[in-house]
């Protein structure tokens, strides 16, 4: 038996397995960027593509079977920066993720990050396997462990810490990588790199940032097709968890990443709202973005 779940209304269905249909999880766009990197044969680089979306969109990442409507949209850029060797490179990795919002074609931006430690090792032609408690490659670790992040992040925005047990499979992968060769995967190497995104996200210190993937998104953004008002006072809400989490910890990596992620879309969602949702909207995100803080000012200056 295989569990089925459609995220928008939550109603489980059990079915006999051989009917089900295999509905993947991702919609992945990936490009390789290889123009820094000159005189060598760029047909590695179509392989690579090729075998990093397969990957991705060919493969069943949890047991949950979703609608085409549902499958999470995400797009991945690796930069090549240089060519060490025949099978090494060194690049770096940007990545977007978003979610559909209910009744609407809009989809809303989960993550945009940028990996500047990625660094791999690629041979054509052999296949990518993953195993979650062994570290095979850093490619198809680093890879993996961004899926799973995403799925974590997805399944928080639909249900209350509903990503819990993809954390963990994340939290195995950054296990496993501890002794490997390559940067991102420790604490000490950084204060933002793999191991800080997942450990912000999971430190119940700053629970308030799951919560608010919650409220933000399934009380909010998607309460907003059928009552505009109401699912813009959730919202408004929900930027209160944010400013507790600011509050702990300023420079938290996790805060920084949901307040890039949802910055433009925050200023066009309170650009429509009543004079004190304006106003609270702004004077929130000004405190806790204050580099960005003339953005805000778009919320107020709008009819």
């Amino acid at each position: 038996m295989i569990k089925i779940i459609n995220r928008f209304s939550f109603i489980i269905i059990f079915v006999i397995a051989s009917v089900i249909s295999q509905g993947q999880e991702f919609l992945a766009n990936v490009q390789i960027n290889s123009q820094q990197v000159e005189g060598t044969d760029k047909r590695v680089f179509e392989n690579m593509q090729s075998a990093i979306t397969e990957f991705i969109n060919n493969r069943r990442w949890s047991n949950y079977d979703f609608m085409p409507e549902e499958r999470i949209e995400c797009s991945m850029v690796i930069n090549i920066n240089s060519r060490p060797s025949t099978d090494q490179f060194v690049a770096t990795l940007n990545l977007v993720a978003s979610r559909p919002i209910y009744k609407t074609a809009y989809n809303s931006t989960l993550l945009n990050y940028a990996d500047n430690d990625f660094q791999f090792e690629f041979v054509e032609f052999q296949p990518m396997d993953f195993q979650e408690n062994t570290y095979t490659s850093n490619l198809v670790s680093v890879i993996s462990y961004y899926l799973y992040m995403i799925l974590a992040i997805d399944f928080d925005s639909f249900s209350p810490e509903g990503g819990t047990q993809f954390y963990t499979v994340a939290q195995n992968i950054v296990n496993a990588a501890q002794n490997a060769p390559y940067p991102g995967w420790k604490a000490f190497e950084s204060n933002k790199n793999r191991y800080w995104l997942l450990e912000n996200l999971t430190n119940a210190s700053y629970k308030d940032l799951r919560t608010f993937l919650y409220d933000y998104h399934r009380l909010g953004l998607d309460a907003m097709a059928d009552n505009p008002e109401q699912g813009r006072s959730k919202i408004s809400l929900s930027l209160n968890l944010l400013k507790r989490v600011y509050d702990e910890r300023p420079g938290l990596m996790a805060l920084r990443l949901f307040i890039d992620a949802k910055r433009d879309e925050i200023i066009n969602i309170f650009s429509e709202g009543n004079p004190r949702e304006k106003t609270d909207a702004q004077n929130i995100m000004k405190e806790i973005d204050a580099a960005n803080s003339s953005s805000y000012s778009k919320i107020t200056q709008r009819n």
